[in-house]
C-alpha cells in the first residue's frame, strides 16, 4: 500500500513544490513501528538523497533517538508534512501542507503507530488547530489523535542545533526527556 502511494505521489503535482524537486522525499524506517515521526519538510541533502532527516538536524536527531533507546530503522517511521522541499528551505505554506495532507494521513493509516512525535512547528499546526498552543507551551504533553494514537511534540532538531545548553531545563534536555517518554509509552 505504501509502496503504490510512493510510486503515486512521484509525478504529484497537486502544488508547486513539485516544480523544484530533486527527489520525492517520502519516508524511512519501519512500516511497522510503534513510533512515527512527522517532520516538516525536505531539506537540501533531504531532497537529493529522497530520505527524511538525513542533513545536520537528522544527524542531530539520531544522536537524540540512540539515547532514548529508540531505534531509527526498526523502532521508527519517519515522514514529512509535505514531500518536496519548499524553495531555500521556507516553512511549507498552507495551500502546500493542505496539498499534501491526505497522503500524510493515508500514511498514518497503513502504520497504525502507538505515537506520533510531532517534530517542530509545522507538524504541530497539522494536528493540533489551536494557534495559541506553541512548541514551548505544549511540548512534554500527550495529546490524543484517533484510534488510540498518541500526538507528542518535540522541538525540531534544526532549532536545537541552535540552543547549546546543556542544562536540564533547556531545549536539548527538555526533547531528550520528551523522546524518553515516548520510548516508555510503546
Amino acid at each position: 500500500m505504501l509502496d503504490e502511494l510512493k510510486k503515486e505521489l512521484e509525478n504529484c503535482t497537486k502544488c508547486p513544490l513539485h516544480l523544484g524537486r530533486n527527489k520525492l522525499v517520502f519516508s524511512d524506517g519501519s512500516e511497522n513501528a510503534k513510533i512515527m515521526l512527522i517532520g516538516e519538510a525536505p531539506g537540501a541533502d533531504e531532497d537529493k538523497l529522497g530520505l527524511p532527516f538525513v542533513g545536520r538536524a537528522g544527524k542531530f536527531l539520531n544522536e537524540l533517538l540512540e539515547k532514548a533507546g529508540i531505534d531509527r530503522k526498526k523502532d521508527l517511521y519517519i515522514a514529512n508534512t509535505v514531500k518536496c522541499r519548499p524553495p531555500e528551505n521556507r516553512k511549507p505554506l498552507p495551500n502546500e501542507k493542505i496539498a499534501c495532507e491526505g497522503n500524510l494521513f493515508k500514511q498514518i493509516e497503513v502504520v497504525k503507530p502507538k505515537v506520533i512525535i510531532l517534530c517542530g512547528s509545522t507538524a504541530v499546526e497539522t494536528f493540533i488547530k489551536d494557534k495559541k498552543l506553541t512548541i514551548t507551551k505544549i511540548r512534554g504533553q500527550v495529546f490524543e489523535y484517533k484510534n488510540g494514537i498518541k500526538l507528542v511534540p518535540i522541538f525540531h532538531p534544526s532549532y536545537l542545533l541552535r540552543k547549546h545548553s546543556t542544562e536540564p531545563d533547556a531545549p536539548r534536555a527538555l526533547t531528550l526527556k520528551d523522546l524518553e517518554m515516548v520510548k516508555a509509552m510503546v
